[in-house]
């Protein structure tokens, strides 16, 4: 009978060993869901934003590297991209407009798009890969994003890894939509 008894007390003991687990557990887990709210408050205080939006798309080009290289980086090859660009064909863009511009020097200045598209070249790494500083002329003073033109060799076309961040927040669409008609598309026409 001692011998149930102290089984007894030993179940007993158990149950409430796990029931001291469950409730340390609990404190424990509640107490890493506040240490995770505070750290991800230390973050927004910290000024770390994890929503941002940004861009990627993968065109392809039936040219070779060099070739669509040198229409994104040429002024003369891509004022003729633009001519074919729906900004032009809507008429948001006068024939006449400024001229486009581009440095093919790194930290130089590019201007396309009648002056409404302007930046600076970060990188360029001829064939391989152009980095810009990039802004749209409604975006507010001050406001630039980056944008990135990685060129990706696929048999006798190009693939262009593009990556556009950092611009104002609600533009993605809109950006997106601007990327496929006014370069993409008439970059493609261009190079047939």
């Amino acid at each position: 009978m001692k011998d149930e008894t102290m089984m007894g007390v030993q179940v007993q003991q158990a149950a409430l060993a796990t029931r001291r687990q469950v409730i340390s557990g609990g404190s424990a887990a509640l107490g890493m869901l506040a240490l995770g709210t505070s750290r991800a408050l230390a973050a927004v205080e910290e000024g770390i934003l994890r929503a941002e939006e940004a861009i990627h798309q993968e065109p392809v080009f039936k040219a070779s590297r060099k070739r669509v290289y040198e229409a994104l980086t040429d002024a003369n090859q891509f004022g003729k991209v633009v001519e074919l660009s729906a900004a032009m064909k809507a008429g948001g863009m006068k024939t006449g407009a400024a001229p486009v511009t581009i440095s093919r020097e790194a930290g130089g200045a590019f201007s396309a798009f009648g002056g409404y598209v302007t930046g600076r070249q970060i990188e360029l790494v001829p064939n391989e890969r152009i980095v810009q500083v990039w802004r749209a002329g409604s975006w507010d003073p001050g406001s630039y994003s980056i944008a990135k033109f990685v060129l990706a060799e696929e048999g006798a076309e190009t693939k262009i890894k593009f990556d556009h961040t950092g611009f104002p927040k609600g533009q993605a669409e809109h950006l997106a939509e601007g990327w496929r008609g006014n370069y993409w598309e008439p970059l493609a026409k261009y190079l047939a």
